[in-house]
Formats: structure tokens, sequence, C-alpha cells
């Protein structure tokens, strides 16, 4: 029996009401939820909690979809590339993708509308020297029929064999291609399949369970459902207490190759906002026209890796500026008949931004996302303009994970502590589970888990609630995006592991839990404001040429004097793989002066390097591990290569394999610091804080609220009262504790431990 109650949200389902109301007492849930195929009949919904209905505006309401086709949404796609060997070449430009997901859009002009590119002149190809051959539209296209396309009634089970799912073949022709050269086809398609629906379809085998089809309320006709719909709707679930919008208008760019499997996914695409009318909109509203080639960019399709363009930058404000209007409609609709509106960050964020500048305009009650560690639940907590934020954590009692033979409860642990740490700094204030809870309640030990991990949440938030707790750094992370995408740097899915981000997202999920107030800064923050005042240490981290890294940003003469001019004058910058890295004025790294580094490219082999001795020891590496032959034990990831110092005063905290792994210059009465990655660890942690502490000349403070523990964290809530000491392993550790005087004590803390005092 939980001793408090409140703050959790749990998942249920028609058919479950015992079994719910023994878990609602158990996990103390004050909160009960439905999930995608799940329903809440009327007797669980009786019971003693908040009921929250998952609602899906544009999809889900496949009879309006199927006589409105030619309002479904749209995406533009790059079709693969297609070597021609003589003058006449065909493109099967639909290959490769999933025919049950996406149908070529042949009922706008193909020849306005779609693209033939030379990839290697970089140039479009006159309309006038291609040709669509076998085009047609499904039956239902645009004339108020039923639609009977690639599947009947759209409702038939996901098959992987392309050939059965598409149309008749489509291809563009040409007969004076240029012998070895490489085209692509940039074509529009509708979008007759909602990825997130066929994702979960697929892996719960959902059978003949209809295809949802997702439309697109910008087209007059849906823009109107989508309204008068919810206001049926409302009147029709009187029961609801929270609308949890799952989200709004446009899902995140998601498509299906052939084989029903994922084939690009960018958790920050707005690929499926593009539609003609859309297009046709931004022309009269910006003055100049979009081409496909703006959107598909070379089949990057704008990833947050890149470095947008101003084309993209005035889409994306486009879009969100609709979205936010669009949304607010249905949210007072929400407020209106007494109930709360509440959006998930995810399926369909793409244009609310939370971030930018139209979102406290939706006028939401609450957010709710997933939580897959500390960097995306501070991404959750850290939203301004809203009455609370909820934290869905994992697992997902869903069958690829709650199957016999499995046990969910480490996937939980590892979710829970790697979370909790940034919950310390800015907890959600609810936290939640999705899926099928009759799986869950298969496995009694991973209940149990769940019943200590509700109640520690609420002991964490009762204890510090909306108090700030002590932050003895303040760090901007530099980058193209800047605030836009405040702890969302590296993620392609939304904080999946990939090789080349992880040393890089490791950053994040460090900051997220430390004792370190984390802005994030753009290069056009600096132009239009300059560096902030209480800036102690700036982050700049990411490979070259990417968004993250900032690309050719580091060539204009205003962000490298400001930034130079900042660490001259006091302030610390910290890089990590590819820092301030564009090729100019001999120099990769712009603002190797500042770090004492530089990378070679090849051009400087003539240019003996002597700087290669690794100092005995150094501030930064304090806390690292060293081997049994006294070599420090440290994890760069997938590191950087041919670093190399370029003077003396380059303090050299590693060199092995003849380059620069970690080092430290001083720079005026600054510092610059250079780590070739930070993949996520506790000890990388220590050495990043450390890194910073010392980039901000800031040594002697770093002993505040601290654990000379790495495995252990302190935290000071000043404004509470309290300080609390944390065990971040399933480990008993011993520590000293150092409080807010900077005075030591040993203390003994049991595995995964968490001890309040009051100051």
């Amino acid at each position: 029996m939980s001793k408090t109650r409140g703050r959790v949200t749990l998942p249920s389902e028609s058919g479950f009401l015992n079994e719910t109301r023994e878990l609602m007492e158990r996990w103390g849930a004050d909160a009960i939820r439905d999930s995608d195929g799940t329903k809440l009949d009327r007797d669980v919904k009786s019971l003693d909690a908040e009921i929250y209905t998952t609602y899906f505006v544009a999809r889900g309401h496949n009879e309006f979809a199927v006589k409105h086709m030619e309002e479904c949404q749209q995406l533009y796609l790059m079709s693969r590339r297609f070597t021609a060997v003589g003058n006449h070449l065909e493109m099967d430009f639909m290959e490769g993708y999933f025919g049950q997901q996406v149908v070529p859009d042949c009922y706008h002009d193909p020849k306005k509308w779609w693209e033939v590119m030379d990839r290697t002149t970089g140039q479009a190809v006159p309309a006038s020297r291609w040709e669509l051959t076998g085009a047609s539209m499904p039956e239902g296209f645009g004339d108020g029929r039923e639609f009977k396309g690639v599947f009947d009634g759209a409702g038939e089970a996901a098959e992987t064999n392309e050939s059965e799912a598409t149309t008749a073949p489509m291809r563009v022709v040409m007969e004076h291609a240029l012998p070895f050269h490489e085209y692509t086809v940039s074509f529009l398609v509708y979008a007759v399949w909602d990825p997130t629906q066929m994702y979960n379809h697929i892996t719960n085998n959902w059978g003949d369970k209809p295809h949802e089809i997702p439309f697109d309320v910008r087209q007059e006709a849906s823009g109107l459902f989508a309204r008068e719909y919810l206001v049926q709707w409302l009147k029709d679930n009187p029961d609801t207490d929270v609308v949890r919008f799952t989200t709004f208008f446009y899902h995140f760019t998601l498509v299906f190759g052939s084989d029903a499997k994922e084939k690009f996914v960018d958790w920050f695409g707005y690929g499926a906002t593009v539609s003609v009318k859309a297009l046709e909109e931004f022309r009269a509203e910006y003055g100049y026209a979009l081409r496909p080639e703006d959107i598909v960019d070379n089949g990057y399709y704008n990833s947050s890796f890149r470095v947008p363009t101003r084309h993209y930058r005035d889409y994306m404000d486009f879009i969100q500026r609709f979205v936010a209007g669009k949304a607010r409609e249905l949210v007072e609709l929400v407020h209106q008949a007494g109930r709360k509106a509440m959006m998930f960050l995810g399926d369909n964020w793409i244009g609310t931004e939370p971030y930018g500048a139209y979102f406290p305009k939706i006028g939401l009650d609450a957010v709710v996302g997933s939580v897959g560690g500390g960097a995306t639940l501070r991404l959750i907590s850290d939203i301004p303009g809203v009455s609370y934020t909820e934290g869905r954590f994992l697992p997902y009692f869903f069958p690829d994970t709650f199957y016999e033979g499995n046990d969910p409860v480490p996937e939980a642990v590892e979710n829970w502590i790697c979370a909790r740490r940034a919950l310390m700094r800015k907890p959600v204030d609810r936290i939640g589970y999705g899926g099928y809870l009759s799986l869950a309640c298969k496995f009694p030990g991973f209940v149990d888990y769940i019943e200590k991990v509700a109640e520690e949440f609420r002991e964490i938030y009762g204890n510090i609630g909306g108090s700030r707790p002590f932050c003895g750094l303040k760090a901007a992370v530099l980058n193209c995006w800047g605030k836009l995408r405040s702890w969302q740097p590296y993620m392609v899915a939304h904080a999946l592991w990939y090789k080349q981000t992880y040393t890089y997202f490791g950053i994040l999920e460090a900051l997220s839990g430390a004792g370190v107030d984390v802005t994030f800064m753009s290069f056009d923050d600096i132009r239009s404001s300059g560096i902030p005042e209480d800036v102690d240490v700036i982050i700049n981290a990411g490979d070259a040429g990417t968004a993250w890294s900032g690309g050719d940003e580091w060539l204009d003469e205003q962000i490298l004097t400001a930034v130079r001019r900042f660490v001259w004058e006091g302030g610390g910058f910290v890089g990590v793989g590819e820092p301030s890295a564009a090729e100019r004025g001999g120099r990769y790294f712009q603002l190797a002066d500042v770090l004492g580094v530089d990378k070679e490219q090849g051009f400087t082999l003539s240019t003996d390097k002597y700087h290669t001795k690794q100092a005995d020891s150094h501030f930064i590496t304090q806390d690292v591990l060293r081997d049994e032959s006294g070599r420090l034990v440290l994890d760069f990831g997938e590191g950087m290569k041919n670093i190399y110092a370029l003077g003396a005063d380059t303090e050299i905290g590693e060199f092995s394999d003849h380059e620069v792994h970690l080092s430290a210059h001083p720079y005026g009465r600054g510092r610059g610091v250079y780590l070739a990655g930070l993949p996520y660890s506790h000890e990388n942690t220590r050495l990043l804080i450390r890194s910073m502490y010392y980039a901000a000349s800031k040594e002697k403070e770093m002993k505040i609220w601290f654990s000379d523990n790495l495995y252990c964290e302190v935290h000071g809530y000043p404004e509470a009262g309290k300080y609390a000491v944390v065990n971040n392993t399933s480990r008993a550790q011993s520590t000293v504790v150092y409080d807010g005087d900077g005075h030591g004590a040993p203390m003994e803390l049991g595995p995964c431990e968490i001890r309040w005092f009051d100051l």
C-alpha cells in the first residue's frame, strides 16, 4: 500500500476493473488513461481518478477521410539515384517506398509541383525534358466517393510485398539524359496510413484493424471537420477530464520502405506538413516560391543536423504560426467545455515547438512526453507556459518488451535511475506509463518495482516542488538552433542510440542532472544580443559542418570576435569533437587560438609538431581512474582523429595514438578546453563538470553541494531549506559530502538511495 497518493497516471483498458483498482492503490495513481489500441469502459471510468482520453485530431476518422482523399496529408519524397548509361532513362521513383503508406500525387499537376534533379550538376531538369508515364490516381480521389485505392476500404492488414500494395507502375522518362549523370525525382505523395498507427499495427499484430488515414486541417473540409467533430466529441464524452491531444496535425517525418520497416525517421522533420495549398499560401505571404529541393534537400530532408537554410527557416516559422493558431481554436473548445487540454510531445507534434515563439499562444494546460533518460526528461520539465508537465516512463507496456521469458525490470530500473538525476534538478509534475496494463500485470516483479518508483517520485516532488536548486555555473550550449532545440541536440529519433551521436548526446545527459544552469544559444542570438553576462562557459560540440558545430557560421567575423572576447575577458569555452570547424585562413578550428589545438587536414604534414607531452596531473582529470600501468582510463566514444597541440602553453590532459584527446589552454583571463568526445557515464559527467569549472576559472568554487565520489551527487535547495545526497548506482557507496559552505563530512549510502536533510 502506498504511503501517499497522486501525481501518477495509470494506463488501463476495458474489462480490467479489479486489476486497475488494485494497481491504483499500489502505485497511488490518481489518473487513468487509454492508449493507442485501448479504450476505457464505463466501470473503469467510474473509479476515483481523473480520466485522460487520447484524442486524435487528424487521424482515426476514416469515415471522413475516405471521402476526402484529396485532403490527405502530403510529403515530398526523393527517389533513389538513377544513373543514365545512355540518353534514354526510366526512373521508377516509388522503388523502395511502401505503397500502403504513400501514393504518388497525380491529382495536382506533376509538371508544376514535381522536380527532376541532375545530381551530377546540381541543376533542375526543365519539365519539358521529362514525362510521367502510367500516371493515375486511385479510385475515390477528389470526387467525394469512398476511397478504393491501394487497399479496399483502407482496412486491410499490412503486407510486405510491394507489388501487391502499389497501383499501376508509374515512371519518369527522359529521352535526353546525359550519360553517366545521376538523376533523382522529387515527387509529391499522399500519406494514406498514419506512420505511428502503422508501427503499432505491425508491432502488435493488429490484423484487420483499419489503417488510419491522416488528413490535413489546412484544407477546407478537413479544417471544418476537425472543429465540428471535437465539439460533438466533448458532448459525447462527459466523463473525460483531460483531453490528451496526441498531438495535433502533422506527424514527424517517418517514411517506411517496401519491407514495411522504417526507411527515414526524423523526430524534428516538417516533411508531413507539405501540401500544394501550403506552398501556395507560403508564396503569397513570403513573396517567393519554395522548390521541392527546399524540402528534400539532396535527400537529407533538412534534418536538424543540417545547418538550416533561410528558406527552410521561413517555412518552419510559417508552419509554426499556422499550427499554433489552429491548435488554439481546439484548445479553446476544450476549455469552454470545462476540460483540460494536454498535448503529447510526440507523433503529430510538428509545428508545436514547445520552446518556440508561438507555443504559449496555444493555451495548453499540460504537456506529456516520453522519457528516455535525463535529457528527454528536461526537454519536458523545462517547457514554459503550461500548468504542469508529465513524463511517460519506459518501458511501454507492449508485447515487444512484455513477453514470456523476458524481464522488463532492468529496463525500468535503467530508465528511472537515469531520469532521476534530471528530476533532482527540474522535476516533471507527474509521471505515468502507457500501453496494455493487462501485459504489465503478468510481471509481478515489475509491478513491485514501479510501486517503489511512484513513491520515490512523490517524495522527490514533495521535498523540492517548484524550488530552484543551487547552480554553481551557467553554461550556454551554442549551435545553429539555440533555444528552439532546448535539450534536443543530437537526437535523430527521440534519444535513441546512434553510433554517430552518442559521443555528443552524452553532454546533454550529463548536464541534465548536474548542478549547472543550462541555456541554449544560437549564432543568431550572438549577432542580435551578444553573449549574456551571466554565462560562465560556452559549450560547442559536434561534427564539422553540422548544425551542432555550426559549419560556416564560424566564418562570421562577428561571431568569432564575440566568442574570443568572451573568453579573453574571463569566460570559458569547452569544445567537443570538431568545435568551430570551418576551413579558412590556414585554420580548421576557427577558435584554435582559444582551444590551443587544431585538426590536421593533411595540409600541414610538413610542419613538425613537437608538443606531445601529457601532463602528469591536472585539475580536469583528478577523478579519472587509472589502469595498472598508471594510464588514465578515459572514454571519448567515437573520438576524433588527428588533433594536435599548437604550442607549449597547451595543457595536454590525454595524448595517445599520436594525437590529443583532452587539453586545456589559457586565453587572456579565460580558458579553452578540448575533448575528443563525451559519451554519457558517471565518469564522463564528472569530467565535464571539472572541464567547465576549469574553463570558467572557478576551480575553488566546485566543492559546494558536492560529492567526492563521482557515483554520487549532492543537490542543494536553499529556497526549500533542504539538500539531498543521491547514489546513482545499484551498489552501496561511501562519499564525502560538501555542503553549501564547502564543509565536508563522510557518508554511507545504500544502493540507489536518496537521503534528505534539512539545511
